[in-house]
């Protein structure tokens, strides 16, 4: 167990901690080993519409998945010793998550200087001895006087576990990568019981090795990819994205700039029950138009060409509450700016259960939706110019 201390005798509270073109929370002021504080959330103006977009849609700075990474890490560049945020919702949640038998895991930091900490209610009006729940646009930083002195013990214990990555050399531009993706865990032993995961995600990693077994038999018989091709089988993908966020983020085997795009295969062995009635070959797409114009149309021209199959865009929806775009591991290369499809036939009712089984996938449409990720791929693989980033941030 590793115990260190965290001592200060001011806190910079800094409101919503955005600093945007639009707005911003920091002003002239210097966070270089202070501590700081800031609450979920964005301004809003009078009439109801978002300071920085302008209109009833909020931007990536109160995003769920995104919002405290993005003002943590603007807080850690700025020199900050340690964050406090503040967002109930959260903390009830981490409370939970994060308990000593939750069994969540996060990757291993290699920050040893800075603290991050959510903090409840409790702890907000101890420090600043009163509610702070929002702020107007009006609202200025400050620097408060108080005692802070933490002893903070880190119980977690060390886990090793693998990613699986296969490669095929393009013939023409060998140093340009398209990712095939999809997550080998699933939620594994509970009470005695086996948690199966046939459709999350066997039927991902069995695509994955049917797509690359494709290609190997094409450079075989001499028709390789002019592109090179990686095959990607991650862990972690329950417990936070960890597998894929930790090839990014921390050890990309493959350049991230010169990655093309990737196809993510997460559940496709299965019918959503709300699809009972309708065509059953169906697949839900997320993401094939949020970063690469291009990528969306190639994915319809490839469909409408080779495999026919309803190309579902429910959940591509940005205001979609089941928030899918943020929930598999495409997501950590789509937030590297690189193109990304997320292919998903939905949830059901054996979702996270035992009860997910070979037995039920139903194998002519998994066949049917592996080989549309196939064309894609090799389309994205062979043609002459790689697909470009229109809409990126």
């Amino acid at each position: 167990m590793e115990t260190s201390q965290l001592q200060a005798g001011e806190i910079v509270n800094l409101g919503y901690g955005i600093q945007d073109d639009a707005f911003s929370n920091y002003g002239t002021i210097d966070i270089k080993d202070k501590v700081v504080f800031f609450i979920n959330g964005e301004p809003k103006n009078a009439d109801g519409t978002y300071v920085i977009s302008g209109t009833k849609a909020a931007s990536k700075w109160s995003n769920f998945r995104e919002e405290f990474a993005l003002k943590r890490d603007l807080a850690l560049e700025k020199g900050a010793k340690a964050v406090l945020y503040y967002n109930p919702d959260v903390f009830a949640m981490a409370a939970l998550r994060y308990g000593t038998s939750s069994g969540r895991m996060s990757l291993v930091s290699t920050d040893k200087n800075m603290f991050y900490f959510l903090v409840n209610t409790q702890t907000v009006k101890a420090l600043f001895n009163k509610d702070i729940t929002s702020y107007d646009t009006s609202f200025k930083n400050e620097t408060i006087t108080t005692t802070l002195d933490l002893d903070y013990t880190n119980n977690s214990k060390a886990l090793a576990s693998e990613n699986v990555a296969a490669i095929i050399r393009g013939s023409e531009k060998p140093d340009e990568y398209v990712i095939v993706s999809a997550h080998l865990d699933h939620e594994g032993v509970k009470n005695g019981e086996v948690y199966n995961g046939a459709d999350d995600d066997g039927s991902g990693t069995v695509a994955v090795l049917e797509i690359a077994e494709a290609f190997a038999k094409a450079k075989k018989d001499g028709h390789g990819p002019k592109r090179s091709m990686v095959f990607l089988n991650v862990t972690g993908e329950e417990k936070g994205l960890l597998g894929s966020r930790h090839y990014t983020d921390n050890d990309p085997i493959f350049p991230l700039a010169n990655t093309v795009a990737n196809l993510n295969i997460d559940m496709i062995g299965r019918i959503d029950p709300k699809r009972k009635e309708g065509d059953r070959n169906y697949i839900y797409l997320i993401g094939s138009d949020k970063l690469s114009t291009e990528l969306h149309e190639i994915s319809e021209k490839v469909n409408t060409k080779y495999t026919n199959v309803e190309l579902d865009y429910t959940y591509n929806d940005d205001n979609d509450p089941n928030r899918f775009y943020y929930r598999s591991d495409h997501y950590n290369f789509a937030k590297n700016n690189i193109p990304v499809i997320f292919y998903f036939n939905g949830t059901h009712d054996d979702y996270h259960r035992p009860s997910d089984t070979p037995d039920k996938i139903e194998y002519d449409l998994l066949e049917n939706r592996a080989r549309l990720v196939f064309y894609t791929a090799w389309e994205l693989a062979n043609r002459d110019e790689r697909i470009k980033v229109d809409k990126g941030e």
